[in-house]
């Protein structure tokens, strides 16, 4: 989803980071760097492509197409949105951009059933072109997607299926306005204690299986939008962080039991890599799994 038109559109230079592999749902995501220059602006797939700019720049970047014209600074934090098949002529890049972010969300974000909202489908389609403005929320969903990009963690994978349920919900609210704010705000009852006993188990008995917000938010028998909100109010941890406390729980024990790989301890918890298992866990114990294994056999 996404990425293969990214690398068509963008090309293979300036690549910094990609989701590629990452086993990602809902939206895939690159970090990019451009220079200065043209590119040729072109969205032809069903996905919405949105660019933030994650570090600051004098570049002015204008976009021509279709009658639309917009120029901006890329300043940090400036989002620039492309709805789903729209075909333009060609993005000017007046200096080069250090970090640009390019996520790409899938429709189903914008379905009835994962925003929990009645709002007609037909609505959702009607996403808008807009260039060069600010969005405080945004650009924070969009900065904790870098994040995971740059250092993956042991709950990421629930993590970006949260944030791009947040970012469809932002982008719906901005472009459709007070009555997609009301629908939205209409949260259903939140987890009682029987419903949140069976999330729980669910997510213990699966630690070392892929764990998905859709599927939580079924056993939950919410919408993906709204189970996240009601978790934390649950819980005090949103999904993600919860499922990522577990999994490294799990680490520990599975490290203290004997001599098993940790690139296969690693690929067990749902990370891409040893690497970035062993930074997740060195981030979290101020040790490396290593580390840790020795201390227990001591």
């Amino acid at each position: 989803m996404g990425l293969e038109h990214a690398v068509a559109k963008y090309g293979p230079h300036g690549l910094l980071a990609s989701s590629a592999g990452r086993g990602w749902r809902g939206l895939s995501a690159e970090l990019r760097s451009h220079e200065n220059g043209i590119i040729a602006w072109k969205n032809p797939r069903p996905d919405v492509e949105m660019c933030v700019a994650a570090d600051g720049s004098r570049a002015v970047v204008v976009r021509r197409g279709q009658g639309i014209a917009d120029r901006a600074i890329a300043a940090r934090g400036t989002i620039w949105l492309t709805p789903a098949g729209l075909e333009g002529d060609a993005i000017e890049i007046s200096d080069p951009l250090p970090q640009m972010l390019h996520v790409f969300l899938s429709p189903d974000c914008f379905a009835p059933a994962a925003l929990g909202a009645a709002l007609d489908q037909s609505m959702t389609e009607t996403l808008r072109h807009d260039g060069g403005f600010q969005d405080p929320l945004l650009a924070e969903i969009a900065y904790a997607v870098a994040a995971e990009l740059r250092s993956q963690t042991a709950g990421g994978q629930v993590l970006i299926e949260t944030l791009a349920n947040s970012l469809a919900a932002r982008l719906v609210q901005r472009h459709l306005g007070a009555q997609a704010s009301r629908a939205l705000g209409e949260a259903p009852t939140g987890l009682d204690r029987r419903r949140l006993a069976r999330v729980l188990d669910f997510i213990e008995a699966n630690l070392e299986d892929q764990l998905t917000i859709d599927r939580l938010a079924q056993v939950a028998c919410l919408s993906r939008f709204h189970f996240a909100r009601a978790f934390k109010a649950a819980v005090g941890r949103t999904p993600h962080r919860y499922i990522g406390d577990r999994r490294l729980q799990r680490a520990k024990a599975l490290l203290a039991q004997g001599d098993r790989p940790l690139a296969d301890i690693a690929f067990t918890l749902s990370f891409s890599c040893q690497a970035n298992f062993t930074r997740a866990f060195r981030d979290a114990t101020g040790r490396t799994p290593g580390q840790y294994r020795r201390e227990m056999s001591a």
